[in-house]
C-alpha cells in the first residue's frame, strides 16, 4: 500500500563518510575558540565605549550643576551677608573660639599644678595633637575674623 515516494521519505537516505568531509569542511576546535573570544572581547570593548559615552554626559551635566550652583551661591552670599546674619555668626564664632582657649588654657594650669603631680600620666600623642589642632584652629578663627572685620570695614566704608 505505501508507494515509492513514501517509502522514500520514511527511510532516511545513506549519508557516507566521504560525501560528508568533501561537502562541508568541520572547523576545528582552535577556530571556534578563536572566535568566541574575539566575540567576548569585541562585547566587552563596546561596553567599556558605552560606559565611557555615558560618563562624558554624566560629567557633563556636574559641570552645568556646579556652574549654575555657583553663580547662585553668589547670589544666596550677597542676601546672606546682611548684618542681620553677619554679626551674630561673627559673635558666635569669636565666642567659641574664646571659650575654646580658655578651656585649653585651665587643661594645661590644672595639668601644672602641684596637688595634681601624682595622679598625672604621660599623654599620648594623640591627646597632644589634638589639643595643638584645637588651639590652632581657635588662633586661626580669630585672625579670621579679625581679617574679615577689618575687610569689611574697608570694602563698605559707609556701613
Amino acid at each position: 500500500m505505501n508507494s515509492p515516494i513514501t517509502e522514500r521519505a520514511q527511510t532516511p537516505p545513506e549519508i557516507s563518510k566521504t560525501g560528508t568531509s568533501a561537502s562541508s569542511p568541520k572547523m576545528s576546535l582552535v577556530n571556534t575558540k578563536l572566535i568566541n573570544w574575539s566575540a567576548l572581547f569585541f562585547a566587552l570593548l563596546q561596553s567599556v565605549c558605552s560606559a565611557f559615552i555615558a560618563l562624558g554626559s554624566v560629567r557633563l551635566l556636574i559641570g552645568i550643576g556646579a556652574f549654575a550652583a555657583a553663580s547662585s551661591v553668589l547670589k544666596l552670599a550677597d542676601r546672606m551677608h546682611i548684618d542681620a546674619i553677619r554679626i551674630p555668626m561673627m559673635l558666635f564664632a569669636l565666642a567659641g573660639s574664646v571659650l575654646n582657649l580658655i578651656i585649653l588654657w585651665q587643661v594645661r594650669r590644672l595639668r601644672r599644678r602641684s596637688a595634681s603631680a601624682w595622679r598625672q600620666q604621660p599623654m599620648s600623642k594623640k591627646k597632644i595633637a589634638s589639643e595643638w589642632l584645637q588651639f590652632t584652629l581657635s588662633v586661626l578663627t580669630l585672625l579670621f575674623l579679625a581679617a574679615e572685620f577689618v575687610a569689611h570695614r574697608y570694602l563698605h566704608p559707609g556701613l
